[in-house]
């Protein structure tokens, strides 16, 4: 370059001292990570990260450089709720204000309620086809074709599978919307050998095709019908309640127990009703009390045969397994539904759970606790 003029040469220079040198050019900023997806599936959500603090902001300084995003656990907690009154017969007209969730003693704000009939459920039907279930296995093998039939109408947000347990527990029917393959392969069943009921459960949590949404949307739901009694199992009764609490599972039990006969076993299905906020009904209990059944009746004829009853026991037999049907059936589909996201800072694994309705003479039935995010 030419200068016209000493002092244009002069100024040139005295302005390339003062500039500062040049830079690369910047690169440009990374993008924001990706929010993930809230994870529901086993009652926890995991939280993305919140955006990055405003310059001048002390409680979100950041002093130690490139430090991985923060992410915050939190528990969401889906408890399924009945509410019955003195006559056993289902309260659903109740508010979310009737209620009151207390975990570990300390009261709950209920983020979600609702009440309508009908809602979405995954539903496993367990069958107990152990030698114990020969006496009355018509009346079983009936009862479980018409609570299949009666829950699983052919729409898509119901879903059901089956498991048969004898000496060993089976994914019968995998999960489906259709009540026919199960209706015919509980046709074709015939009992013998022993009872791997707490296998049947671990198979009902670990060991079927899953339905999009659950465990909140559709609920998980589990029927066993049998007398509770285990004697060929790998896993405990501790070890399946357990798993049924961590897989938000609610636990029926249709009773298979013979009036009369003495079942240390009933324990079991009980423990599984109520830890899970599930309950058991018993079609077969007392069932002479108002009826002459077969070989009911002593003749005094010289050699004290007995006789052939009025056959009024079979009778009451049907309809107490009907009533056992439409009792679980009627439960399972006019459940409310809480949840809450707990502020409990405690570290331990299970948490206690209570719900509570402002009304006297109700009997309420939930999950008596959950295991939080670790």
């Amino acid at each position: 370059m030419q200068f016209r003029t000493p002092s244009q040469a002069v100024a040139l220079a005295v302005a390339a001292l003062l500039l500062p040198p040049c830079r690369a050019q910047d690169p440009k900023p990374a993008a924001p990570p990706t929010q993930q997806p809230p994870n529901t599936s086993s009652g926890q959500t995991t939280v993305a990260p919140p955006p990055p603090a405003p310059a001048g902001d002390k409680a979100l300084k950041n002093t130690g450089g490139d430090n991985p995003p923060i992410r915050v656990t939190v528990n969401e907690v889906i408890v399924p709720v009945t509410v019955t009154d003195e006559k056993g017969r289902f309260v659903s007209d109740l508010e979310q204000k009737d209620f009151q969730v207390m975990e570990e003693n300390k009261p709950q704000t209920i983020r979600f309620f609702t009440r309508e009939r009908s809602q979405p459920v995954v539903i496993g039907f367990l069958l107990d086809m152990s030698t114990s279930s020969r006496v009355h296995w018509k009346n079983f093998q009936n009862a479980a074709t018409e609570l299949i039939q009666t829950l699983l109408t052919g729409d898509k947000k119901y879903a059901g599978y089956l498991i048969d347990y004898a000496q060993d527990a089976e994914v019968a029917v995998n999960t489906t919307s259709d009540p026919e393959p199960m209706v015919e392969k509980i046709r074709k069943l015939k009992p013998g050998g022993g009872s791997a009921m707490f296998d049947a459960i671990y198979l009902s949590c670990t060991s079927r095709k899953l339905v999009h949404g659950e465990p909140v949307e559709p609920r998980r739901i589990v029927v066993i019908i049998g007398d509770g009694h285990d004697n060929a199992s790998k896993h405990s009764l501790q070890q399946v309640i357990e798993l049924a609490q961590r897989n938000l599972v609610t636990v029926y039990c249709i009773s298979t127990q013979a009036f009369g006969f003495a079942n240390a076993s009933d324990d079991n299905l009980v423990r599984l009703a109520q830890e899970t906020g599930g309950r058991v009904v018993y079609p077969l209990g007392d069932v002479y009390k108002d009826t002459d059944g077969y070989l009911s009746h002593p003749s005094d004829d010289g050699n004290y045969a007995l006789t052939v009853g009025t056959g009024a026991y079979r009778s009451v037999v049907d309809g107490r397994m009907y009533h056992a049907v439409s009792d679980i059936a009627g439960e399972v589909t006019t459940q409310y539904i809480i949840r809450y996201i707990s502020d409990n800072q405690s570290e331990k694994a299970y948490r206690n759970v209570k719900v509570t309705v402002d009304l006297g003479n109700v009997k309420v039935r939930a999950r008596k606790g959950y295991y939080a995010a670790q």
